[in-house]
């Protein structure tokens, strides 16, 4: 493979990366916003996070992602902020990931680490959230995903709204 094919693979997982992180940011949105004042706090079970642990570990997971981009890898275990403060944290530490991954900086962890690690994990603690929620009474409404609007570098609370909605029973 010459410079130029490598240089271009590692553009298109770059960009590929990118995707995600605004898919995570769509999905995840979704999974977080409108919640019942009482959610955060919510335990199906006394063994089960709540949901304001689940998504301070998603913070924690695109903090630690974002450090072994750098080549400074570090984790720390963060206890639950508000939910509205833990919200606006999950969207900064998915933009400060985006920005580097739109940057010139060449990171030191592959694209596959970064997806196979942190990013792989939120998408399964995002689809926890969904479950507490509708364990919780309060579930989001089903769309078809493929058909959102999701664009590489939206990766803030700000979204486009979905073509289409529907109750499940």
């Amino acid at each position: 493979m010459d410079a130029k094919t490598s240089k271009t693979s590692a553009d298109t997982s770059r960009q590929f990366l990118r995707h995600t992180l605004a898919t995570v940011a769509y999905r995840g949105g979704k999974a977080i916003r409108g919640v019942p004042v009482t959610f955060s706090e919510f335990r199906a079970n006394e063994s089960c996070r709540t949901p304001g642990q689940i998504l301070a570990h998603i913070g924690d997971l695109y903090d630690w992602a974002l450090s072994q981009a750098k080549g400074q890898e570090k984790w720390r275990d963060s206890k639950p902020l508000v939910w509205e403060d833990e919200a606006k944290r999950f969207f900064t530490a998915l933009k400060a990931l985006d920005d580097y991954l739109a940057s010139d900086a060449a990171p030191a962890a592959s694209p596959e680490n970064l997806f196979q690690g942190a990013i792989a994990d939120s998408l399964a603690h995002i689809g926890q959230i969904l479950i507490l929620r509708r364990l919780a009474g309060s579930p989001v409404r089903a769309e078809n995903y493929s058909r959102a609007e999701i664009v590489t570098g939206r990766v803030g609370s700000e979204q486009a709204p979905p073509p289409w909605e529907a109750d499940l029973k």
